[in-house]
């Protein structure tokens, strides 16, 4: 039986995921070139976000689920952030508070993120990584 990808290798499929969603929601805003879009073109932009916002809620997911055992129980995100500001990793705790809460507003809310801003995939990514490499050091 094959093994599990690592966090790593997850975050680096996730990231090729949603780089090809973000193409196509590119090429479908140059194709509405800044006019309201017919209803197709509005449900294949509608259709790519969902898909984007997918990918960044199952990356997270996946990251809390593979490094959970890092603590006994209760909240990860928090348990995490928690230790990254008695480590003094002030920034990194902050960017994954504020990644954790994008992810969970995603998980429950309606609309409320734009995942399609520049660097918000790439920064969730590495701030993913970030905390990865903090957990999995020696």
């Amino acid at each position: 039986m094959a093994t599990s990808p690592s966090v790593p290798e997850l975050v680096a499929t996730a990231q090729i995921a949603a780089s090809a969603s973000m193409d196509h929601i590119a090429q479908i805003l140059n194709a509405m070139d800044g006019q309201n879009g017919t209803d197709a073109r509005i449900e294949d932009l509608r259709a790519a976000t969902v898909a984007l916002e997918l990918i960044a809620i199952d990356t997270f997911s996946l990251f809390e689920a593979r490094s959970q055992h890092h603590f006994k129980r209760g909240p990860f995100s928090r348990k995490l952030t928690a230790l990254l500001t008695a480590s003094r990793k002030n920034d990194l705790a902050n960017r994954l508070h504020q990644y954790y809460l994008a992810i969970n507003v995603l998980k429950h809310g309606i609309g409320l993120i734009d995942v399609t801003v520049a660097g918000f995939f790439d920064g969730l990514a590495t701030t993913i990584l970030d905390a990865y490499n903090f957990l999995e050091k020696p």
